[in-house]
């Protein structure tokens, strides 16, 4: 009889058979793989679109058809007196010749332009006016920039890191309703012994943080579980996706927002069971 009135005295509101544990680990573990692959996009994203941020100052070159080495001084003079010029830098012919290769073959008597390199100061500076620039100044030069294509794949990464946001919003709130839904069922499954506990001088606060505290071991548990089972597809995502990003495997993963994920589902429940257990005792006669 001594082990029963222990688990009494530990648990006198029942909530181990109240609170359905498997249901609300399951539940909690799907919001919480949602989660984990939220943030995976949000923070993939957001690292291409920092990359491509990052090489559109290096999307900008000019080419000089007849690469004297005084149209090659004019054209880097002019480019190095525009103030939307941060650098401009020739590029080897060595280089140039060893890029161009695998399309040459073995001809090597075909002329090749001069190739300067431009980082722009600003971003939003226009190239074209820049190559016209150039142009007075070295007849036939011409300005090539990719930069309107980095600009619409950074706002395209900008927009999956927008939904990602809206995604783990979405999880947030289904798990508390799924929460809020689980307490309610506990709350009316062990009516008799919440008022018992309560009329015996139990506080709202005594009662709500018994059902907390419940609550957010389940909720942790189930989070960390769903976010384990996460990380194989994870890392997967993040070898093929490493490279464009620059970032190692095991570096492409955001392992800081991925564990705090179990602590905000803590967060999540223990908040939601705290207003929805004050709000039943609220409302009893």
């Amino acid at each position: 009889m001594a082990e029963p009135r222990r688990r009494l005295a530990r648990d006198p509101l029942g909530l181990r058979r109240a609170l359905a544990d498997r249901l609300l680990l399951g539940l909690v573990a799907a919001m919480a793989l949602l989660a984990a692959l939220a943030l995976a996009g949000r923070d993939g994203a957001d690292r291409l679109a920092q990359r491509w941020r990052d090489g559109a100052q290096a999307a900008v070159t000019v080419q000089v058809p007849e690469p004297t080495a005084e149209r090659m001084a004019r054209a880097l003079a002019a480019l190095r007196a525009m103030p939307e010029v941060a650098a401009a830098e020739p590029v080897d012919p060595a280089r140039m010749a060893e890029l161009l290769r695998p399309w040459l073959g073995g001809a090597h008597n075909v002329p090749l332009p001069g190739v300067i390199e431009l980082r722009l100061a600003d971003l939003a500076a226009d190239p074209v006016r820049i190559g016209d620039r150039v142009a007075a100044e070295v007849p036939g030069a011409v300005t090539e920039a990719h930069g309107v294509w980095v600009a619409h794949l950074a706002a395209l990464a900008r927009a999956v890191e927008g939904v990602a946001l809206a995604v783990l919003a979405l999880v947030a709130g289904v798990a508390a309703a799924v929460v809020a839904v689980a307490v309610r069922a506990g709350l009316s499954a062990r009516r008799d012994a919440v008022l018992v506990l309560h009329g015996l001088g139990a506080t709202d606060a005594d009662v709500a943080g018994r059902f907390a505290r419940r609550v957010a071991v389940l909720a942790a548990l189930g989070a960390a579980g769903g976010t384990l089972v996460a990380l194989p597809a994870l890392t997967g995502l993040a070898a093929v996706a490493g490279p464009l990003a620059g970032a190692a495997e095991w570096q492409g993963l955001p392992w800081l927002d991925l564990a705090l994920v179990p602590l905000v589902a803590a967060l999540v429940g223990w908040t939601t069971t705290q207003a929805t257990v004050r709000l039943w005792l609220r409302r009893l006669p």
